[in-house]
């Protein structure tokens, strides 16, 4: 099964102060639709997914809306698709994502390609179970820019493939 791992385009939140970390509900700028329209098109035309997971915050509720009506495939949104949320340590974040990974890979067998809509902190955890980096290596990050995308694969093979991480050409 491949998983495309998409970053939501940009947000208000963006231009919050610098140790934000990511718990407030600010939607989409106007160039975060504009960036959201184009990636949009790109998966529609290069690997749309059959079915797509999101997180419930209102910058990727857009962007998994607006992709859905592309594709024309369901969306379903999960709270634990969130952003790292005030309070939480760098372990139960980390632990949610691997729980959030684990739940979406159960409910999504019968597809060959889902996507899921998340935040950067979300996304680079996702990833880091996926690879099953040790949970107490935290100094590992994945730049994901808006709208950036990631192609991950669980493959027939014993070994886990990365297609490709963090792609915004459909931004050039």
């Amino acid at each position: 099964m491949q998983i495309l791992l998409i970053r939501h385009g940009e947000s208000e939140d963006d231009f919050l102060e610098e140790n934000y970390e990511g718990s407030t509900d600010l939607p989409l700028t106007t160039k975060g639709v504009e960036q959201v329209e184009k990636m949009c098109r790109r998966i529609s035309e290069e690997f749309p997914p059959e079915y797509i997971w999101s997180s419930s915050l209102l910058r990727a509720r857009k962007t998994a809306e607006t992709l859905s009506n592309e594709i024309q495939r369901p969306a379903a949104f999960l709270e634990n698709l969130r952003e790292m949320q005030d309070g939480e340590s760098e372990l139960d974040f980390r632990l949610r994502a691997q729980n959030v990974l684990s739940y979406i890979n159960e409910n999504s067998k019968n597809y060959q390609r889902i996507a899921v809509i998340s935040h950067g902190g979300m996304i680079t955890k996702m990833i880091e179970s996926f690879l099953q980096i040790p949970s107490t290596i935290n100094d590992v990050w994945f730049n994901s820019s808006n709208t950036g995308i990631h192609l991950l694969e669980y493959t027939h093979h014993p070994y886990r493939l990365i297609r490709f991480l963090n792609s915004i050409s459909h931004l050039e």
